[in-house]
């Protein structure tokens, strides 16, 4: 067999196994890939008690590898693969602080396709040890970009030396490939059909800004009413904020990134690192879920601009991860402390309002 006929067989063998990955047979999945989407929704009647307006959570923690970019890894990949861009032994190339990482590293693990994360010092030691679990190979960036001072200029610097002396390499390009957006159609499909119509307001967070692209798409081209209001972090450039020093990953960009187009959300609201603590531990005290610094972000929001929300309206946050990868920072107190000062002390005043719910 010539080396023709081998690589359109391995395409073949793969088109087999990623139609299968992502079948079902009756109610058991065919595989872990397969459980990607149709994550649930549910109410928060505690977080915001006796406000004007009716306010569901969409779970994206639940996706097998833990957010929401789980859903824009499998597009990306799965369409490169239909398309043969990629063969049974590509390299698959990405930029990643954490979710998106994870979410590759899931897929290139199930389909025994070698994959490069390129991260830096500020990526937690708990995501670098899931990807390295999954098969990842880490490339380390230990110093920001000397023109921009920036991290992520001097990983995407890295992604595209690796790109040239790779043979046979791909980069996924989360900041620019259209698949990712695509990917967030079957999630506003989902919140559609889970309230049983449109919401009237979308809180989604920015960061490589496919979600935001994804959803707003849908939105057009479904001509619905629903507003998006997006949640960016003080010192992103996304939304024109001055650029400034971050501590949390998970939303905001110090760039702009290619998917993002003016327009998308009719506005955005700026939250601090700090209000994005709040937010996480408000939820948790308050609803009992454990989510990461976006999804506090999307909590800050809310509470900013909640007297502005209409009487009546149906609001939707989108909780883009879970919690557990942020107990050495967001709900470690010393951590906290250390970077925030009194917030802790904040914090321990707040305390939970007596309530029994039925299930």
């Amino acid at each position: 067999m010539d080396s023709t006929s081998i690589i359109a067989n391995g395409a073949c063998n793969f088109e087999r196994s990623l139609d299968f990955a992502t079948a079902g047979v009756d109610s058991t999945r065919a595989s872990i890939l397969a459980c990607i989407g149709n994550t649930p929704m549910v109410g928060l009647d505690r977080v915001f008690s006796g406000e004007h307006f009716r306010l569901c959570a969409k779970l994206e923690g639940t996706n097998p590898g833990g957010s929401a970019k789980d859903r824009a890894a499998l597009s990306m990949l799965s369409s490169a693969l239909r398309s043969g861009e990629i063969y049974p032994d590509t390299t698959i190339i990405e930029s990643s602080s954490g979710n998106m990482g994870i979410g590759l590293a899931q897929a290139c693990c199930y389909f025994r396709l070698p994959f490069i994360c390129v991260v830096d010092m500020k990526t937690t030691a708990q995501n670098v040890s899931i990807l390295r679990a999954y098969g990842a190979k880490i490339d380390m960036i230990s110093t920001p970009d000397p023109v921009t001072g920036e991290f992520l200029q001097a990983r995407l610097n890295r992604v595209r030396a690796l790109r040239e002396s790779i043979p046979n390499s791909w980069w996924v390009n989360q900041y620019s490939n259209g698949y990712a957006a695509a990917a967030y159609h079957s999630m506003m499909d989902e919140i559609v059909r889970q309230l049983g119509g449109a919401p009237d307001y979308l809180f989604c967070a920015t960061g490589t800004c496919g979600t935001l692209r994804g959803c707003a798409d849908y939105i057009r081209n479904h001509a619905l009413k629903t507003k998006i209001w997006a949640v960016d972090a003080v010192g992103s450039v996304i939304f024109g904020d001055k650029r400034q020093k971050r501590l949390l990953p998970g939303h905001g960009s110090a760039c702009v990134p290619a998917l993002f187009m003016p327009g998308l959300a009719e506005r955005c609201i700026h939250v601090t690192d700090k209000d994005c603590i709040l937010g996480c531990r408000k939820l948790l005290r308050e609803e009992a879920i454990l989510v990461g610094g976006s999804s506090g972000a999307i909590i800050a929001a809310i509470e900013q601009v909640r007297e502005e929300i209409e009487r009546g309206a149906v609001c939707v946050a989108i909780l883009a991860d879970r919690g557990e990868r942020y107990l050495d920072t967001v709900y470690s107190d010393d951590w906290v402390r250390e970077n925030f000062g009194n917030v802790v002390v904040e914090l321990a005043q707040q305390t939970p309002r007596p309530c029994i719910s039925s299930l």
